[in-house]
């Protein structure tokens, strides 16, 4: 009793004394350097949607910061979209590097997540991440993608275009003007010309095409008679044959005879053996005379169509690298291996059902100096054309290296240059980074690189597996599923932070999404 008495009062002490405790503590706590309470203060002010208050252009680039959890959409003139994001969590996180829009799906459900809604999906690797609308609680809390509010992923669904860069950085990050003597300067000269020299050569391709295709069916006729003789001569030889063993027959039976009534009977027998293998000869002299010119003219119609069809690869590799003149150079520059790539939208439907082909003809070693020396990943982006050339911008996601220092380290081969740099457009671009190419990048995609030094959770869990041809029920992403891949040598691939070099796949139809 005594105890419970104590314990009592004790309590009513406790209560009363609690306001003023609370109060010392949070007084405490505010004078702590490092507190949570200072934590909260020095939280960012909560991100808005905002739309720049001018006059705006279609969008060039999108910027995602992870740490600020916001994207913004640029055009030539600076940022014109601006909106919260919820990126990854813990374990699950949105890789930062560079990527680009590769397929664009209206109404996109989950295949993982009991047919959840992931409208206006933009997807920007084929593993699985993509940018889209969803749930935004104020804080990272997808599976590996970037969420955007609802209304505002269906705006920008129909500005945004396939190749469209997409940068994923760790940090705030925005584009700057820069200049620089690497940077590449078109020649008029050469742009003037560019449309005109791809309507040329693409009116000679397709006559290139339509007289390959008569030729090859002229040789394909032709190539049927020349089987068809053929076996006409085999069968005169075969009855050529028969008529001289059945000579050589009534020969031996001619010399057998004993009587002159048996005489007089193989000597008529000989006489049909000899004028049948007679006339069996005459018909294959006659055959075979008549065949050379036909075969002849077989293999003249057949040498016809492998130089029609030489011809057309020819013209039609020119007037595709014409073509693509005039559409806005990608170029990636790696340190890690020392290599140059150049992507170019083909805009052709991949053959296996989703995305766009993406031309990827010139890869090229490079020259970097002090090779050892980080350079960091920058990207520089031609936002417009300017009278003398084109005006540029550079991001710097990971700065190792500033911008200009690592384009001065750098020597682009002259013939690259010479292939790519007169007839730059608005919207190319140069990457330059530490980074290889992920595995991630192949014939659908513009480059994909993720910064190996921030975590790739929600990256690097989507893995190939050893099966191909179905769906990814891992789990992975927001139940944006996957691709079972395999290398080109048919092994399967993994995926590891680093690799020494860019290894091109091609994912499974995705039908089944």
């Amino acid at each position: 009793m005594v105890t419970r008495s104590t314990a009592a009062q004790t309590s009513a002490a406790m209560r009363r004394w609690q306001p003023a405790l609370m109060t010392l503590a949070t007084l405490v706590a505010l004078a702590l350097p490092g507190s949570a309470a200072d934590a909260r203060q020095a939280r960012p002010a909560p991100v808005t949607e905002a739309t720049a208050p001018r006059p705006h252009g279609d969008p060039i680039m999108a910027i995602v910061s992870i740490k600020t959890q916001k994207v913004t959409f640029y055009d030539a003139e600076g940022w014109i979209w601006r909106a919260p994001v919820s990126t990854g969590v813990s374990g699950r996180e949105t890789p930062a590097g560079v990527f680009a829009i590769i397929e664009k799906d209206k109404d996109h459900h989950s295949t993982l997540y009991d047919d959840a809604w992931m409208p206006n999906m933009q997807r920007i690797t084929w593993n699985g991440v993509a940018l889209h609308g969803g749930p935004l609680p104020g804080y990272a809390a997808s599976h590996g993608c970037v969420r955007m509010p609802y209304g505002f992923a269906e705006k920008l669904f129909d500005r945004t275009w396939i190749g469209m860069r997409v940068i994923i950085a760790p940090n705030d990050a925005a584009p700057v003007e820069f200049s620089h003597p690497a940077l590449f300067v078109p020649n008029a000269e050469a742009m003037a010309a560019a449309p005109s020299r791809a309507a040329t050569l693409g009116r000679e391709a397709e006559d290139a095409a339509k007289a390959a295709g008569e030729t090859k069916t002229a040789a394909a006729e032709a190539e049927r008679e020349a089987k068809s003789l053929k076996a006409s001569l085999r069968k005169l030889e075969q009855a050529k044959a028969r008529s001289e063993a059945e000579l050589k027959l009534a020969d031996r039976k001619l010399a057998a005879a004993t009587t002159d009534q048996a005489r007089a009977q193989a000597d008529d027998a000989r006489q049909k053996a000899a004028t049948k293998a007679a006339d069996a000869a005459a018909q294959l002299d006659a055959a075979k005379s008549d065949a050379v010119a036909k075969l002849a003219t077989a293999a003249t119609t057949k040498d016809a169509a492998k130089a029609a069809a030489g011809k057309k690869s020819e013209i039609a590799k020119a007037a595709e690298e014409a073509k693509l003149a005039t559409e806005p150079v990608s170029v990636y520059i790696s340190r890690s291996t020392q290599m140059l790539y150049v992507r170019r939208n083909t805009h052709k439907p991949a053959r296996d059902g989703g995305g766009e082909v993406f031309d990827t003809s010139i890869e090229s070693p490079v020259t970097i100096r002090d090779p050892d020396r980080p350079l960091g990943t920058h990207i520089f982006t031609a936002v417009a054309q300017t009278g003398t050339g084109l005006r540029w911008t550079a991001v710097t996601i990971d700065d190792s290296d500033d911008a200009k220092d690592a384009l001065d380290r750098i020597t682009i081969p002259k013939d690259v240059l010479a292939r790519i740099a007169p007839t730059a457009v608005p919207r190319s671009s140069i990457i330059v980074s530490d980074e290889p190419l992920s595995s991630e990048t192949n014939y659908r995609t513009e480059f994909v690189a993720v910064l190996s030094n921030q975590p790739q959770g929600g990256f690097i869990t989507r893995r190939p597996t050893t099966n191909v041809d179905v769906a990814s029920e891992d789990g992975s992403d927001d139940g944006f599923g996957n691709f079972f891949q395999r290398s080109w040598d048919g092994q399967p691939l993994a995926q590891p932070r680093r690799r020494s070099g860019p290894t091109y796949y091609r994912p499974v139809q995705p039908g089944w999404w």
